[in-house]
């Protein structure tokens, strides 16, 4: 896990600026999140605390969340315990990720009282713990019973108990120590220093190694040193040439890195990392029953093509049909009853060629001619129907790929929408029968480099609002040509360049192609945007376009959203 002991240390050692700041109120916007807003030096932040198995950490952050109606108990005992109390320490235990907040409050007959948040970061043993003066447990967000776990008890009303200490040394301050315990002639270096260092991630061992080059005491030393120096420096955001991300409290230099980022914070580096993940991942729990809806209808549609297709392929005989009924009746005078076949000249052959048609004996020349007319007749209608059902059955896989690019990107809070939208549209049922009642449609608003402001719809239902009511009829609208995306708004009608490929770059980010590159990217006036009878929710057809070719760029996305 990147979010080791060292990153520990750093965050920790940011957050001594929030000693003496005071708690104004506690958010739990997610089961296993904490927002902790904290009045410090003159200006509110936010403390961000995840108990989540894969995104468990601690930080700053200016991201919002929403919250739920009505608070989960473990805030609603956080609130009543330390809101209002003044943080006195925040500190790491020795070198491994647990933290502890240390907050004097006042209880509710005014008395001072010191209360401890245990914050323990370990995968899927993630735990925040409150605890009185005397370290008995108040509450926990996740309750650990003595048939889970003997050694310790996460309960209410139980004595909290550290997690078990390793026997292991302390990299910043215990180097020496820490380096006899390695054996030079046993190999995998890095596997050895993990166990001799606490708080010494896999990541940062192979960089250690890496530095050293050579695998002996002096070089192996000498790369520890750099290493633990450069915790004064910046944090970095790596992209690997095997896809994979990751951050560190250092700059890397193992590993094939395709592209880097450095920041000055972990606030920053967090939220690059951490943010657009977790999202992701609470979208796909909340909308697993969505996403499996859609799949399995746009796989029934793709397949009602396929057959669709076929019936269209057993239409082309008609013209074949039309010329077997054609002929007959021209050569009537040639044929007698109780022919199978008819041998007559093709007047449609350039070349004059002869062509047998086959005949049903028990019919009469006449009788043949007017049944091969009656199937032509029937496969003409029977073509123009297929078609179609073609035509609808495009229109039904473009909506839900449009649909299913739209969870791709959808936050939270726009799978409600998506959801409602699916049940108005009878393909899943309503979750509550209570009366619907009418809100705002909520859009993500950016600003260009330039200072120009332009909207952005992530969903079908913002799609409609942004296009059809929010816009004026001269601003300028864009969507990704010929791909399901979203629609966007720019709130000028001549925007400069530098503003339409902006605003061209988050339209092309928020569509099915962000991961491409050259994205064509069409834009037109509102008024040019029009919505056709009867058309499914985000369709719409435009004109007098222009298009514009971009790459998506997420930083660039997250630098412009306000």
């Amino acid at each position: 896990m990147a979010y080791d002991g060292l990153m520990t240390y750093r965050v920790v050692t940011e957050l001594q600026a929030l000693v003496g700041g005071r708690i104004n109120r506690v958010h739990q916007p997610y089961s296993l999140d904490l927002m902790i807003q904290v009045r410090s030096n003159r200006q509110s932040v936010q403390l961000l605390v995840s108990a989540n198995a894969m995104y468990a950490r601690l930080q700053l952050t200016d991201n919002p969340t929403k919250n739920p109606q009505e608070p989960p108990m473990f805030c609603m005992m956080l609130r009543k315990h330390i809101e209002g109390g003044f943080i006195t320490a925040v500190e790491q235990v020795g070198r491994d990720r647990v933290i502890v907040l240390s907050i004097r409050s006042r209880n509710e007959l005014g008395d001072e009282e010191n209360k401890k948040v245990y914050i323990e970061l370990m995968g899927r043993h993630s735990n925040v713990v409150l605890t009185n003066e005397d370290g008995k447990i108040l509450d926990a967000i996740k309750h650990l019973p003595p048939s889970q776990n003997t050694y310790r008890t996460i309960m209410p009303g139980s004595d909290y108990l550290l997690p078990p200490a390793q026997d292991k040394c302390d990299p910043l301050t215990e180097r020496e120590a820490g380096l006899k315990r390695i054996d030079w002639n046993a190999g995998k270096l890095d596997k050895q220093l993990v166990a001799s260092f606490a708080g010494l991630s896999p990541q940062i061992a192979q960089e250690i190694v890496h530095r050293a080059k050579l695998p002996n005491r002096a070089s192996i030393e000498e790369a520890f040193v750099s290493v633990m120096a450069d915790l004064e420096g910046p944090y970095v955001f790596q992209q690997l040439t095997s896809g994979k991300e990751r951050f560190s409290p250092i700059v890397l230099t193992s590993g094939e890195i395709a592209s880097e980022e450095r920041y000055e914070t972990s606030k920053e580096v967090l939220d690059r990392f951490f943010y657009e993940k977790a999202n992701r991942d609470r979208v796909k729990q909340q909308a697993h029953d969505v996403e499996r809806l859609l799949k399995s209808e746009l796989e029934k549609n793709l397949l009602k093509r396929k057959r669709l297709l076929d019936d269209l392929k057993g239409t082309e005989r008609s013209d074949e049909l039309q010329k077997y009924g054609e002929l007959l009746t021209t050569y009537l005078f040639q044929l007698e009853k109780g022919m199978t076949v008819a041998h007559v000249v093709d007047y449609y052959d350039e070349e004059g060629g002869m062509i047998d048609i086959p005949l049903n004996k028990l019919k009469t020349p006449n009788e043949n001619a007017q049944a091969y007319y009656k199937k032509y007749n029937k496969l003409k209608v029977a073509k123009v129907e297929v078609q179609k059902q073609i035509e609808l059955n495009d229109a039904e896989i473009e909506y839900l790929e449009t649909l299913v690019a739209q969870l791709d990107v959808a936050s939270p809070a726009d799978i409600v929408e998506i959801r409602e939208e699916l049940a108005e549209g009878g393909y899943m049922k309503q979750r509550s029968q209570k009366k619907k009642q009418t809100k705002k449609v909520s859009l993500e608003a950016y600003t260009s480099s330039t200072g120009t402001e332009f909207f952005v719809g992530k969903n079908n239902t913002q799609n409609d609002y942004l296009t059809f009511k929010f816009a004026r009829r001269d601003e300028i609208w864009l969507h990704v040509k010929d791909i399901p995306g979203s629609h966007v708004i720019i709130r000028s009608s001549e925007p400069d360049e530098t503003t339409l490929l902006e605003a061209a770059t988050v339209a092309a980010y928020f569509s099915k192609a962000r991961a491409s590159s050259g994205v064509p990217v069409d834009y037109t006036k509102a008024r040019y945007v029009k919505k056709p009878s009867g058309a499914k929710p985000g369709f719409v057809i435009y004109t007098d376009q222009q298009t514009v070719y971009v790459t998506p760029d997420e930083r660039l996305v997250k630098s412009l959203q306000q």
